[in-house]
């Protein structure tokens, strides 16, 4: 699933938790981790192309004019639409979890003891949806030859069929 190639960012105004949650993920997976403490920081290296934006919702402890987590996502969203968002908050708002999955989060993680266990499920879930995802686009190259070759089988048949009268 993930390899030592793969970017993930993890992006969180509180040092501790993202240095924290660097070194659960680090012993689990084998994505290159980069840190940051605001989205708008994140958004200027989105040309790193991260798999995977682990995105804190509430990022505006020491930046009091910093966008917030869903309005980062959007963000995300435009520059790179196939990067996979996942929303960490410490809040347990249903509205938060509606906003950020109706902008196109993956998932919507709240913080607390098992706040780190989700999202390393998650970020599995993320893995599994990327392998199903790529399969599917072999089996649609797969389907579109075979019935380029049964149109082809058909449209030569009935070329040889008219050429014998």
């Amino acid at each position: 699933m993930a390899s030592s190639n793969d970017v993930i960012f993890l992006v969180d105004d509180e040092p501790i938790q993202n240095e924290m949650l660097k070194d659960y993920l680090s012993e689990r997976f084998l994505y290159n981790i980069k840190l940051f403490d605001s989205g708008e920081e994140a958004l200027k290296h989105m040309d790193e192309a991260p798999v995977i934006v682990v995105l804190d919702f509430h990022l505006s402890a020491d930046k009091p004019n910093a966008l917030n987590g869903v309005e980062i996502l959007k963000k995300i969203k435009e520059k790179s639409p196939d990067t996979d968002v996942i929303m960490l908050s410490g809040q347990d708002k249903i509205e938060v979890a509606v906003d950020s999955m109706k902008y196109g989060a993956h998932d919507y993680v709240v913080k607390g003891e098992t706040g780190f266990a989700r999202i390393e499920n998650a970020l599995h879930n993320v893995g599994r949806y990327h392998t199903m995802r790529i399969a599917n686009k072999g089996y649609k190259r797969t389907i579109g030859l075979l019935v380029g070759i049964l149109a082809f089988a058909i449209l030569f048949t009935l070329y040889m069929f008219v050429l014998r009268k």
